[in-house]
């Protein structure tokens, strides 16, 4: 191995793990940027090489963005008090109904606007739904988590991962449901099953119900509105093929500039109240990636896989598990990267593809940085006053993830 080999391993295992870790409590995108600013200094990324690495996230910034100002403008408008206050009073004080409540609502958010959404959308209303409640917010927090990733492969629309694997070629939605609405019902109802028998002291009993529902708003409702909206635009266009990005933007971007207008209010202060930070963490790992594909890791990992596929069904099992693992150690997001680059040099046959992306959307609920999700639920949570930390999360994922990972492939292999 050569000293620029050596020192970009270790700049961007570093790096990696400040996103993690988050040393100093700093923001995880201090970490990706500084990484890839260091590797651009040193002379190990050309410049130009790392702008056309941030070029490729353009789709998924977009998308990002959209997501982001639908959330606040929800947020800004009174949309999550109203929809907490429905969600209490529907789970007529039982802690275990209004449980289960989250966790379908969070398929639902997750299947037809990814899990993103669910992450900024939906964790901001049940963390409020908690507090009407009177309930423990944790176990309805890690249901918004975990069903962010284990519904993200219902659609292709679910998860922006999906994209990133498939290098912006996803299948035809027939095709994709014959291959993944088994697999995805598996991982839903598993890590609901677990999920359930591990929070199930706290969410035994009894929590407040009737309480008062505001009027919601004309900002509210159309708040609301953009959001169903576009998660029909998106089905729609995933149906047909086109990129996701650019139309959950303008959707997003609409949404918010029409209801601040109605509402009098500056969009100045829906803007400033967005988490920005994720883009340049979403830009700073596209250049980490792209810096160790210049390394020749990529081409190593792709002759790994044609190896294995002699015996389709064993690499199908054994890629899909490893990159599971493989999305906590580095992220999702870079690891779909890396997996798309090998798919494209090696050319595995369909379900070993197939296996990867299970791989790369159910894995990360193994850890709390596993995916852009979890770092966006985290943020999310974060800014309620609520914090969950590594290793806390790793003592429902440790159990979940492995259970749902093994069901999900199972059925995916057994249908082959």
């Amino acid at each position: 191995m050569t000293l620029a080999i050596g020192t970009t391993w270790a700049i961007a295992g570093l790096a990696t793990a400040g996103v993690i870790a988050r040393p100093m409590r700093w923001p995880e995108w201090i970490w990706a940027v500084a990484g890839a600013a260091l590797l651009i200094l040193l002379g190990l990324m050309p410049l130009g090489e790392a702008g056309h690495a941030v070029g490729k996230g353009l789709d998924v910034y977009l998308f990002l963005i959209g997501m982001m100002l639908l959330s606040e403008t929800a947020r800004e408008h009174g949309a999550f008090d109203w929809i907490a206050a429905t969600a209490v009073n529907a789970a007529g004080r039982s802690r275990a109904r209004l449980f289960t409540l989250v966790y379908a609502t969070g398929v639902v958010v997750t299947t037809f606007m990814s899990n993103d959404a669910t992450a900024v959308v939906l964790t901001p209303a049940v963390f409020v739904a908690a507090k009407k409640a009177k309930a423990d917010p944790l176990p309805l927090l890690f249901a918004c988590a975990l069903i962010a990733n284990a519904a993200s492969f219902v659609l292709p629309i679910s998860n922006p991962a999906n994209l990133v694997l498939y290098g912006g070629h996803m299948p035809p939605l027939g095709a994709w449901m014959a291959a993944f609405a088994l697999p995805s019902l598996a991982s839903i109802l598993v890590t609901f099953l677990v999920l359930r028998w591990v929070e199930r002291a706290r969410i035994t009993g009894e929590c407040e119900s009737g309480v008062v529902r505001e009027t919601l708003s004309a900002g509210g409702r159309l708040a609301i509105a953009g959001i169903v909206l576009t998660a029909i635009l998106l089905l729609v266009i995933s149906a047909r093929d086109q990129p996701l990005g650019l139309p959950t933007a303008i959707a997003g971007i609409a949404t918010g500039l029409i209801v601040s207008l109605l509402a009098r209010r500056s969009p100045v202060v829906l803007v400033r109240s967005v988490s920005w930070g994720v883009l340049p963490l979403v830009a700073g790992l596209f250049v980490l990636v792209e810096a160790l594909d210049r390394t020749g890791v990529i081409a190593w990992i792709a002759r790994g896989l044609r190896s294995m596929l002699a015996d389709p069904v064993w690499a199908a099992g054994v890629s899909g598990t490893l990159l599971a693992i493989l999305s906590n150690l580095m992220n999702n997001l870079p690891a779909g990267l890396i997996a798309s680059s090998a798919i494209a040099q090696a050319h595995p046959p369909q379900i070993v593809t197939d296996a990867l992306l299970i791989g790369v959307d159910l894995g990360p609920n193994l850890s709390v940085t596993g995916s852009l999700a979890t770092i966006l639920w985290l943020q999310a949570i974060r800014r309620e006053g609520e914090d969950v930390g590594f290793l806390a999360f790793l003592k429902i994922g440790a159990v979940a993830m492995p259970l749902a990972l093994i069901a999900a492939l199972g059925v995916r292999l057994a249908i082959g």
